[in-house]
């Protein structure tokens, strides 16, 4: 029995699951703050996860029944189109299998999968070009009395994000709209830290530039208006 084949009954049930997760995703603003170092996997999990090594696809089943939702919500970073979140969950699940031999269980599997899902949504974000979705620059809820402002604000990012090439627009994203550190960033990523730090420099430099063409657009619009 191929690898492939092993895992078909792992994924049969995989879109139902991801949709029945949309329908009660929650904001995860603050879960990218949450201690990401733990003293070691959990041991049930990880006894799962050696078993899916060895082909048990019910043991891979509960691997991705336990940790569909977050990387659903992970997705959602990069895409809005609950299709395509369907898909790049998927995408994950798959990938995160064929690689399962190099999981060593020095670090919660869930921040392993996040590695690949950022990864995967990278690659998403790369095929699609500067035309992919915008990201969720809605992080955290604005005082009552500059509600209006400040979604305008955040829609002036998301318009001026979408222009960013791929590699700017995670950078900023992992950076700034999720709190994440250099090195958190990078291992995110699989970028060196001083990669990081050069991307980030550049693609501020690139986000005011925008940003600036774009308030100069709205002034002149409304001259002309």
């Amino acid at each position: 029995m191929t690898a492939v084949m092993q895992i078909d009954g792992a994924f049969a049930l995989t879109l139902a699951w991801v949709r029945a997760a949309l329908l009660t995703l929650a904001d995860d603003g603050g879960s990218a703050k949450e201690s990401r170092r733990v003293a070691g996997a959990d041991e049930a999990m990880l006894a799962d996860v050696r078993a899916a090594t060895d082909g048990d696809g019910d043991a891979y089943s509960r691997v991705i029944c336990r940790y569909q939702d977050k990387i659903a919500q992970r997705m959602v970073r990069f895409t809005r189109d609950p299709r395509m979140i369907e898909e790049l969950v998927h995408d994950v699940f798959v990938e995160a299998y064929f690689s399962l031999g190099s999981y060593r269980g020095d670090a919660p599997l869930e921040h392993w999968l996040q590695r690949i899902a950022t990864r995967v949504g990278y690659r998403f974000w790369t095929r699609r070009g500067r035309n992919a979705d915008s990201v969720d620059v809605h992080l955290h809820d604005p005082p009552a009395d500059s509600t209006e402002t400040a979604h305008d604000s955040a829609d002036e990012v998301a318009v001026v994000l979408e222009k960013l090439a791929p590699r700017d627009r995670l950078v900023l994203t992992l950076l700034y709209l999720e709190s994440r550190t250099v090195a958190e960033a990078a291992d995110l990523a699989g970028w060196s830290e001083t990669m990081v730090k050069v991307q980030a420099h550049r693609a501020r430099k690139r986000f005011r530039k925008l940003l600036e063409e774009s308030n100069c657009a709205v002034a002149q619009g409304e001259v002309d208006g």
